[in-house]
C-alpha cells in the first residue's frame, strides 16, 4: 500500500492521469493541475460525499476503488457504479448547481486528489480538450445508464451476476474481486441470500472459485454467455 502522505505524488508523475479526463494535457496544463490539486489518504468505507450535500470539486482517484450509490426508501444502497484509478468522481454535478443525488464511498484504501469546483470549472471553461472529454464522459454514460436500466428491468438475476462479475473481472484487472456479497448484491439489485445461493452455482459450474469473500473467475467466456453478452 502506497504511503498515507501525498507530499510526493505530482501530476507528472501520476500513471492514472494517463487513464483520466487529463490524459492529453500539455506539459503546461499539468503542472497547473499539479498546483491546484490536493491529495489524501482514504480509509476503507470513508465517504468522499453523501446523497443530498453540496458539492465542494472533484475527486481524482489515483489508486483505490470507490462506489458510487443511491439509497431506496428503506436505505437499501443500489450501487450503480464502480469507480477505480484514473476516474474523476464527482464532476457531473459540477454543471447542475444541484445537491448530490448519490453518495460515494471507498471501497479499499485509496489515494484520492481533489480539485476545487471553482478550479474544476475554470479548467473547463479554459480547456477546449477537457470539455470535449466530459461531452463525451457524459455521453458513455448515459449509454452505460440506459443499459443498466434495462438490464436490472429484463435480466435475470443470474444473467446479472454473470454481467456482473465479467465487468468486475474488468474492474480488479489482475486482481480477484473483492466486494463484500452485500455489496455485490447491491450491485446487481437483489438480496444478499439470492447472491450467495447463485454463488454457489456459479462455484458447482465451475465458473468461479472463492477464497474467502474474494472471487476468482474461471470461465469468463461461459459467464459472457450466461450474461447474453
Amino acid at each position: 500500500m502506497p504511503e498515507k502522505n501525498h507530499k510526493h505524488i505530482t501530476c507528472q508523475n501520476c500513471v492514472s492521469r494517463e487513464k483520466s479526463l487529463f490524459d492529453t494535457f500539455c506539459t503546461t496544463d499539468v503542472g497547473r493541475l499539479n498546483k491546484i490539486k490536493s491529495c489524501s489518504y482514504f480509509k476503507k468505507n470513508q465517504p468522499l460525499f453523501i446523497e443530498g450535500s453540496l458539492p465542494r470539486g472533484v475527486y481524482c482517484l489515483n489508486q483505490g476503488k470507490v462506489k458510487i450509490f443511491a439509497r431506496g426508501e428503506e436505505g437499501k444502497e443500489q450501487i450503480i457504479h464502480l469507480a477505480s484509478s484514473g476516474e474523476i468522481v464527482g464532476f457531473r454535478v459540477m454543471f447542475s448547481g444541484e445537491t448530490y443525488k448519490v453518495s460515494a464511498t471507498t471501497l479499499e484504501e485509496s489515494n484520492i486528489c481533489f480539485i476545487s469546483k471553482n478550479d474544476f470549472l475554470d479548467l473547463v471553461d479554459t480547456n477546449p480538450t477537457l470539455r470535449k472529454g466530459i461531452m463525451q464522459e457524459l455521453s458513455r454514460e448515459l449509454a452505460e445508464r440506459a443499459t443498466f436500466i434495462t438490464n436490472l428491468a429484463q435480466k435475470s438475476v443470474r444473467e446479472r451476476l454473470a454481467s456482473a462479475l465479467v465487468l468486475l473481472d474488468d474492474i480488479y484487472e489482475n486482481e480477484m474481486v473483492n466486494l463484500t456479497r452485500e455489496d455485490l448484491a447491491n450491485f446487481i439489485g437483489t438480496a444478499t441470500e439470492t447472491l450467495i445461493r447463485l454463488l454457489k452455482d456459479f462455484k458447482e459450474e465451475n465458473l468461479v472459485k472463492t477464497h474467502a469473500r474474494q472471487i476468482e473467475i474461471l470461465d469468463r467466456e461461459r459467464l459472457l454467455y450466461i450474461a447474453g453478452a
